[in-house]
């Protein structure tokens, strides 16, 4: 069974921390509408919906159908940026014999493993991910960067994506 839209808004709002008093605060509305958008008795105003997915840190693609489509890649102002410790780095290589490695890493375990000049075990001994070059993606992810920062489709039919959020 797909979740609801109210069960997002609610699951969302509980991950941030907020409560439904929070959450109509920051959106100028009622404790009351809340409750009723997670209890699925009304929906938010479209208006509503760009600041509502900002505050629960998903997109309104995703609060809408729970789908979430593919990332697309973004420079984050400064103000807004999450800290280092906040952010994974995902790994995902599909071979064309059918393995397939899904790796997530904190940015902040990537930065400290390169910067103490250290290889990452989880990725080094794969032949996909031999000549990304993690250090610049660190850079990148730095700069404010994030989403999809590479998506390698080799002759042998292995596709590498890795993204950052």
């Amino acid at each position: 069974m797909k979740q609801t839209l109210g069960k997002r808004i609610a699951y969302y709002r509980k991950e941030k921390g907020m409560t439904q008093e929070d959450l109509s605060e920051a959106l100028g509305i009622s404790a009351q509408a809340v409750s009723k958008w997670e209890n699925d008795q009304t929906c938010p105003d479209v208006t509503a919906l760009p600041t509502l997915a900002g505050l629960l840190g998903v997109t309104v693609d995703y609060l809408l159908t729970g789908e979430t489509a593919e990332p697309s890649t973004r420079v984050i102002p400064e103000e807004d940026r999450r800290e280092m410790k906040n952010l994974v780095l995902h790994i995902s290589v599909d071979s064309a014999d059918g393995d397939r490695v899904r790796v997530n890493l904190p940015m902040l375990l990537v930065e400290t493993v390169l910067n103490l000049g250290l290889s990452l075990p989880q990725v080094s001994g794969n032949e996909a991910l031999k000549n990304v070059d993690f250090a610049n993606l660190l850079t990148l992810v730095k700069q404010g960067v994030v989403g999809t920062l590479v998506e390698i489709d080799t002759a042998e039919k292995d596709t590498v994506r890795i993204t950052v959020d």
